[in-house]
C-alpha cells in the first residue's frame, strides 16, 4: 500500500523553490526594478583563441568551446574561408592590425569591462583600446542601412531578469576568435544577459548570417564581477601588425 505525506511534498517544493527565490533576491536591481548589471566583469575562459574546443598549442591556452554542440554550420565555401584564416592567422587575423573585435568577440577578449546602466541605455566600457558601446534601451528602432560599423548597432530590451540585446549593421572585417571563424556583414547577433546573482551573469549568443551559416547558431558564457578592492579598467593599447604580443612564437609567425 502507497502512503502519501501531503504535508512532506509541500515542504519539499518549498525547499527546492527558496534557492531560487533567494538568488532572485540577491540579485542588485535599479530604483524600476530591472537587474543592475552596473559593475566590472570579465570572462574566464579561452573564447577568444577558439570558440571551439581545443588542445593548447604554443602562444594559446586550451580549453573547452563555447558553442553549442561544439559545431559552427558553415556554407562548404565559408568552411573553407575558415580554414585558409586559420592556416594563414598569423597574417590575416584582424586582432594583429588592432581592428576593433567586434560583437560577441568583445565581450570573451581577456580582458575586463564596465557596464554602466541607466533607464533608456546601458554603455559599457572596455579596457581593449579604450572601446565604448552603447545599447539602447529606449523604444527606438535600428536606424536605416545599410551601414556597416565595427560594434555594430545595439538596441535593448529586458524580457524579465533578461536584457536581450538586438545588434545589426556590422562590417566583414572581424573574426569571432583567433581560430579564424568570420562572418561576413550580413551578421545578426543576439545578445542575452542574465543574472543568476549578484556576481554572475549568464551571456548567451545566437548568430545569425545566411551568407556564411546554414542557420543560426549557439554560444554561451559566464561573466563574472570583480570583487577586488580598488579593482578598475587600465588603459590598453594596441599597434597595428604587433605580431610578436598577439602571436609570440615563431610556429605561428612563420606565415608573415
Amino acid at each position: 500500500m502507497r502512503l502519501w505525506f501531503p504535508s512532506l511534498l509541500v515542504v519539499a517544493a518549498f525547499s527546492s523553490a527558496q534557492p531560487s527565490a533567494a538568488r532572485a533576491q540577491a540579485i542588485p536591481r535599479t530604483a524600476d526594478g530591472k537587474p543592475d548589471l552596473s559593475g566590472i566583469w570579465q570572462v574566464l575562459n579561452t573564447a577568444a583563441w577558439d570558440i571551439q574546443d581545443h588542445a593548447a598549442q604554443k602562444g594559446a591556452p586550451g580549453g573547452p568551446g563555447v558553442v553549442e554542440g561544439n559545431e559552427i554550420p558553415y556554407t562548404p565555401a565559408a568552411l573553407a574561408q575558415k580554414k585558409k584564416n586559420y592556416e594563414q592567422r598569423a597574417t590575416l587575423d584582424p586582432e594583429t592590425r588592432c581592428y576593433l573585435p567586434g560583437v560577441p568577440h568583445i565581450t570573451y577578449m581577456p580582458y575586463p569591462f564596465q557596464i554602466v546602466q541607466k533607464p533608456t541605455e546601458v554603455t559599457i566600457l572596455y579596457e581593449y583600446v579604450h572601446t565604448v558601446r552603447y545599447i539602447f534601451t529606449n523604444n527606438t528602432p535600428h536606424p536605416k542601412g545599410p551601414i556597416e560599423w565595427w560594434l555594430g548597432d545595439s538596441r535593448g530590451r529586458w524580457e524579465g531578469d533578461t536584457l536581450v540585446v538586438d545588434v545589426v549593421h556590422f562590417n566583414d572585417q572581424t573574426w569571432f576568435d583567433r581560430a579564424g571563424n568570420f562572418h561576413s556583414e550580413a551578421l545578426h547577433v543576439v545578445e542575452r544577459y542574465t543574472p543568476t546573482d549578484a556576481d554572475h551573469i549568464t551571456y548567451a549568443v545566437t548568430i545569425e548570417d545566411p551568407t556564411v551559416f546554414t542557420r543560426p547558431w549557439n554560444m554561451s558564457m559566464v561573466l563574472y564581477r570583480h570583487k577586488e578592492k580598488n579593482f578598475q579598467l587600465y588603459e590598453y593599447e594596441c599597434y597595428g601588425f604587433d605580431f610578436e604580443k598577439i602571436y609570440p612564437y615563431p610556429d605561428l609567425g612563420a606565415a608573415r
